[in-house]
């Protein structure tokens, strides 16, 4: 159970085609501001249990925690909060706020900004059953930098393409649960250059979540290439939120 005496930790959660080491930028910035913080890597194999295993990881966290959500982990953190009691608040980074019974794909298909759907390429990896498996999703190498990372130098970009981890096809298939965002105040950072996610379908999104937004000039890895800004709508929402540093 939360208690008012312990700080508020912040959650980042990352989304598909990244890792948690997409966060490194804005955790060095919050940890020089004194605030407690855990970045949990994701399996990428369905929404549900990402979903499940992130409300786990919150509910161990002793005291209130901000969720924070990159693309997919939008979806993640607005999921697990629902099942995590102790979550007080949500910040979306060029993150998907999905409606309840709403499907990730479904949502992003709709998006005229969205370059992501040409670019992906799949491949097998085993389900654990026998023999079986299923399909997994990676953002072509050679595409990811204009898809994924316009404003970041070429080198980075790179680097961001060879280590990116692959996401289950399905997950971008199931069926959202009920929303946190209709209960819990809600933060949304979008890139106006987003040609992943795409821009029109998060601006939608986080109108529809009523957040407060702050919308700025960049790729869908914002929060790599303008740290600061999206920091600072952190610790924004952290104040309002009661968190003390």
């Amino acid at each position: 159970m939360a208690t008012t005496s312990e700080p508020t930790t912040v959650v980042l959660v990352h989304g598909a085609f990244a890792d948690a080491g997409s966060w490194v930028p804005v955790i060095e910035r919050l940890l020089a501001a004194g605030v407690p913080v855990r970045a949990p890597g994701l399996l990428m194999r369905g929404l549900r249990s990402d979903s499940d295993y992130i409300a786990s990881v919150i509910s161990q966290i002793p005291g209130p925690v901000l969720a924070v959500g990159h693309s997919y982990g939008g979806a993640v953190i607005s999921n697990a909060a629902t099942q995590a009691s102790n979550v007080k608040g949500l910040v979306l980074v060029s993150g998907f706020a999905p409606e309840e019974n709403e499907a990730l794909g479904e949502a992003e298909g709709t998006s005229r900004d969205s370059a992501l759907g040409p670019a992906l390429v799949q491949a097998q990896f085993p389900t654990g059953v026998g023999d079986e498996t299923a399909i997994e999703l990676y953002v072509d190498i050679a595409k990811f930098p204009a898809v994924f990372a316009g404003d970041l130098p070429e080198a980075q970009a790179n680097a961001f393409a060879v280590s990116q981890r692959p996401i289950a096809a399905s997950a971008f298939d199931e069926k959202s649960g009920p929303p946190a965002w209709k209960h819990l105040p809600t933060w949304s950072v979008v890139a106006t250059g987003d040609k992943a996610a795409g821009s029109d379908v998060l601006l939608s999104m986080a109108r529809r979540a009523n957040a407060e937004l702050l919308e700025l000039e960049g790729s869908h890895l914002i929060m790599v290439s303008q740290p600061e800004p999206v920091t600072d709508v952190i610790l924004r929402a952290l104040d309002k939120v009661g968190g003390s540093r």
